[in-house]
């Protein structure tokens, strides 16, 4: 199947490029953003040598439906979604710190739990927990915004201390990410779903905050079922869910954590296929309709052809 492995795109008014892990980015006059959200795919920060069919397009229409779900908590830099793996937006001025909220021990902070820490990013946790339990109330775990290599844990005191983030605006970032954590769980319950982790990025715009990027999607979020939950816990079995996390286990089964010297096991046709189809499990899961395959036929001619109606209007 034809997947969106990258883009090469030169389009009236382009006045930039960037190619992200998983995104390609075209500023147009220097206003707008053109993103074609690509099929690739990256876990551990690495970009993985094979492209995933329909998950750009599964990232894409999920945000941009959690995008719309949330305007009225927190404007969106959205002003168009053209096609089914393109966002059209202002260009903001990004903060160099990701909102990550948690409200369960799992990922990155039970691993970090496993290991005997009891902080994360200056957040204390309690005694007694186990993985994949539920916290006593979300907590909010930033890293830093790395352009190239990895994020890094940091906690709001070093941020404030370092002048990453004015207090003032630190304290509005907080204060956005609960209340669209908070929304963000009360979509997934009604599908049957608990959102346990995940993070927000924020820009400004003439002095106002904006909402940036993408939310709640299976790259920046982890979903559990609910059905089963409780039992799984008490029987300390691993939990179903649809997330990022399953590529993440795969890779570390064979070898892959993202450091020095290893290298990225072969991903076969099958295991190419059985990755789409999670994602296209929690598209359909999530937003609780079915998932319309977009044409991969002339897939490239397609999304150009797109974003050049979407700014010949603009």
């Amino acid at each position: 199947m034809n997947a969106i492995k990258e883009t090469h795109f030169n389009f009236p008014g382009q006045t930039g490029y960037y190619k992200g892990k998983v995104r390609d980015v075209y500023t147009i006059h220097n206003k707008y953003l053109a993103m074609v959200v690509s099929d690739r795919i990256s876990a551990f920060d690495v970009v993985l040598p094979e492209a995933i069919p329909y998950k750009g397009q599964v990232l894409n229409q999920i945000a941009a439906r959690f995008l719309e779900a949330t305007a009225d908590i927190v404007p969106n830099w959205v002003i168009s979604v053209p096609d089914p793996s393109v966002t059209i937006g202002r260009i903001c001025e990004p903060f160099k710190v990701e909102m990550v909220i948690r409200g369960y021990l799992a990922g990155h902070a039970a691993r970090e739990y496993a290991a005997g820490r009891r902080q994360v990013c200056g957040v204390s946790l309690p005694e007694g927990l186990k993985e994949n339990d539920i916290l006593p109330q979300p907590i909010i775990t930033p890293t830093t915004k790395a352009s190239v290599g990895h994020d890094e844990d940091i906690s709001k005191e070093d941020i404030l201390a370092r002048g990453i983030v004015s207090a003032e605006d630190y304290a509005q970032l907080e204060a956005y990410t609960q209340a669209l954590f908070k929304r963000g769980t009360e979509i997934a319950a009604k599908q049957g779903l608990i959102l346990v982790d995940t993070k927000y990025e924020f820009g400004k715009v003439d002095g106002e905050i904006f909402l940036i990027d993408e939310i709640h999607t299976p790259d920046s979020s982890r979903y559990f079922y609910k059905e089963g939950y409780e039992e799984r816990q008490q029987k300390e079995e691993p939990q179903k869910q649809l997330s990022k996390e399953f590529v993440r286990r795969w890779l570390i089964e064979n070898g892959f954590q993202g450091k020095d010297g290893q290298v990225v096991p072969v991903m076969t046709p099958e295991i190419v296929e059985s990755i789409s189809e999670r994602y296209i499990e929690l598209y359909e899961k999530i937003i609780g309709e079915p998932f319309v395959k977009s044409d991969t036929e002339s897939v490239l001619n397609r999304v150009e052809g797109a974003i050049n109606n979407a700014l010949s209007v603009m």
